[in-house]
């Protein structure tokens, strides 16, 4: 046991020989995190919509039922302000658009008379366009209820003439309103109809990026293990050793001790910065526990595995990189899994980062315990079992 433990404290002090080390270790993942994660996380609370600038010269209900028809849309958010502050930002490029409603909008309208709206589109702008369509869809969905109203009028003085022009206005007030009323609870002719899901989904931008980040920069350091049974080979340490007292179980689990333990106090460090600073709830201590240890043990032994495979350090440097961020990308480290296509999604189960990240999603956004996470939890201890033995059949001291 002495010699296991004075083996992993060996390699982690030539671990941490390097002041670079503390890149992969810590800064890299933190920094990292923060990208994906942090600034993910308030997206949900933005309004994409495109600005349109809005001059209601008119200030009658009618001007502010095209105001309140473009503010219902998807693609636009429009902005009423008066008319120096509009032309200010619509020249400094703060919006594609600018909507004047002049004087006498109303009035036009109520005697079917033809109004010029006064639109200023930034040119070679998409979003002017898009701004334009939805425009002009709000000054058809206005003057729908006006056209109904009218038609309404007309054939009121058909059956009987008004009395006086009180009670005509009047009685197009009132078509006006059943005809609004008509056209907002009008049906819908197209349903959409959405999937149901079988489980529960809270995406939550700091969990991805806090647990994707956390699996990648663990994985490649533990891959590292490789590079430091290349190294001792390389520089014949390893003959050395095992020339001595020391058995070759020994010298294994003392390297893989060390670069396991070291693994795990990074992932401890890195949950508990995802939880102070990123606000990520972790789910169930136990079962987030179990997962990365789990995940730590399939880690290491795939890289005692490379270690086996490689020639040299720098060889196995450049494959651990590699494969950390081949892996952690294809394995949904990145982005949600849910994004890839379906064929892909299968593939990539053969990868251990893909059930490891599966399994912290169920515990931060799923809500899961550890009767739902114990399958990813066998999986990942198999891809161990599986890479230690390849790893121990094939070690060899030169």
């Amino acid at each position: 046991m002495n010699r296991i433990l004075s083996i992993a404290w060996k390699d982690t002090l030539l671990r941490f020989a390097s002041p670079m080390e503390l890149l992969f270790f810590l800064i890299l993942p933190v920094i990292f995190s923060l990208i994906i994660g942090g600034f993910a996380t308030d997206q949900g609370n933005v309004d994409n919509r495109i600005v349109v600038m809005i001059v209601n010269q008119d200030n009658s209900a009618l001007s502010g039922d095209l105001v309140k028809a473009l503010e219902s849309t998807d693609s636009v958010r429009p902005e009423v302000l008066p008319a120096s502050e509009a032309a200010k930002k619509f020249d400094d490029g703060d919006s594609p658009a600018l909507l004047t409603i002049p004087v006498g909008f109303e009035k036009a309208l109520r005697a079917r008379q033809p109004i010029e709206l006064g639109l200023q589109l930034t040119p070679s702008d998409a979003n002017s366009l898009a701004a334009e369509q939805a425009i002009q869809a709000a000054a058809v969905q206005v003057s729908q209820a006006l056209a109904a109203a009218s038609g309404s009028v007309s054939a009121a003085e058909q059956i009987r003439a008004f009395a006086n022009d009180a009670e005509r206005t009047a009685y197009f007030d009132a078509s006006l309103n059943a005809a609004q009323s008509l056209f907002a609870n009008a049906p819908k002719r197209i349903d959409a109809v959405e999937t149901v899901q079988d489980d529960e989904w809270n995406y939550s931008g700091a969990a991805q990026g806090s647990a994707g980040q956390l699996i990648v920069w663990v994985f490649i350091p533990l891959l590292g293990t490789s590079a430091m049974m290349a190294y001792e080979r390389a520089t014949g340490t390893l003959k050395r050793l095992l020339t001595t007292p020391t058995h070759k179980s020994s010298y294994l689990l003392g390297t893989i001790t060390g670069q396991y333990s070291v693994g795990i106090v990074q992932m401890l460090i890195l949950v508990g910065f995802g939880a102070l600073v990123m606000k990520v709830d972790w789910g169930p201590p136990g079962a987030l526990l179990a997962v990365l240890l789990s995940f730590g043990l399939a880690a290491v032994a795939m890289g005692t595995m490379m270690g086996t495979f490689v020639k040299t350090e720098s060889q196995a440097n450049g494959l651990s990189i590699m494969f950390g961020m081949v892996f952690g990308l294809l394995g949904g480290c990145m982005w949600p899994l849910e994004l890839f296509p379906p064929t892909l999604q299968r593939i990539v189960h053969i990868l251990p980062t893909t059930w490891a990240m599966q399994a912290l999603t169920d515990l931060t956004m799923r809500g899961e315990g550890l009767l739902a996470v114990l399958p990813e939890i066998g999986v990942l201890l198999g891809f161990a079992v599986v890479f230690f033995v390849v790893g121990v059949k094939r070690f060899r001291y030169e």
